[in-house]
């Protein structure tokens, strides 16, 4: 019995690699062959679970850093990271109705503070696209094949809203993972000049209704006002943006 579930196993990892390959190198084609590529090096760290975990730099996060986690869905095992390490309060926005009945289900550190509002580029409220199945937890305002034509009505509010609200006067770390609402959030916050230090967000170019050439141009916006690439994952959906602080030194070459 143990012999076989080695050979399972080993056959499991080998079956992953390959699918992972195949995604990375159908990715670049996405790209015609030119996706975006690191433009700071910086020592990241992993915070989080496999499938809801992102590399971020620890640098300037301490206990009074500002964090924003935009889409949470059934997973906060990065937000529960980062308040396990920092100690740092994170405000976490989900509009999802299944999302706010499996927080009151768990016990989470009073540093957690849970808010079921969605984050978009105006305040009021907007159809929510259901997803495909029922044992599915994400949603998505963006119309595409991916989820369902059944809609609910959420609230939304705009990020700079929600820093006026909290009383913020910046954000030191905000993570994206919204379902296709990133990009009209970001031309948002970079109209008003919101300052926002360090970003951890996965696009998504993969929908039916967007493709590349809206992530390229966010990539473009965010690189304009100062942020920079420092991790992009093999499939280029996660990345990792910084601060280019002027004060640091260059990165020596690996």
């Amino acid at each position: 019995m143990t012999g076989q579930s080695l050979k399972n196993g080993y056959f499991s990892r080998q079956s992953r690699l390959y699918l992972q390959i195949r995604k990375i190198f159908h990715s670049y084609p996405e790209w015609r062959f030119d996706p975006p590529s690191v433009q700071i090096r910086r020592e990241l760290e992993r915070f989080g679970s496999e499938h809801a975990g992102y590399y971020l730099d620890p640098t300037h996060i301490d206990q009074n850093s500002i964090v924003y986690s935009l889409g949470v869905g059934e997973d906060i095992s990065f937000d529960l990271a980062l308040i396990e390490r920092f100690g740092v309060h994170v405000h976490a926005f989900d509009p999802t109705p299944r999302v706010r009945e499996w927080l009151g289900s768990q016990s989470v550190p009073e540093r957690f503070h849970f808010h079921d509002v969605g984050i978009a580029d105006f305040d009021g409220e907007v159809d929510f696209h259901l997803p495909p199945r029922k044992d599915f937890v994400s949603h998505s305002i963006v119309p595409a094949r991916e989820y369902s034509t059944e809609t609910i009505r959420v609230p939304v509010i705009r990020l700079r809203s929600a820093m006026q609200r909290l009383s913020h006067d910046r954000i030191d770390l905000l993570k994206l993972d919204i379902e296709g609402a990133e990009y009209r959030v970001i031309e948002d916050f970079l109209s008003e000049s919101a300052p926002v230090e360090q970003i951890l967000i996965e696009f998504h170019h993969r929908l039916s209704s967007v493709g590349t050439r809206k992530t390229r141009r966010a990539l473009q916006l965010l690189e304009s006002r100062g942020m920079k690439i420092s991790y992009a994952c093999p499939r280029f959906q996660d990345f990792t943006l910084v601060r280019d602080f002027p004060n640091l030194s260059p990165p020596s070459e690996l």
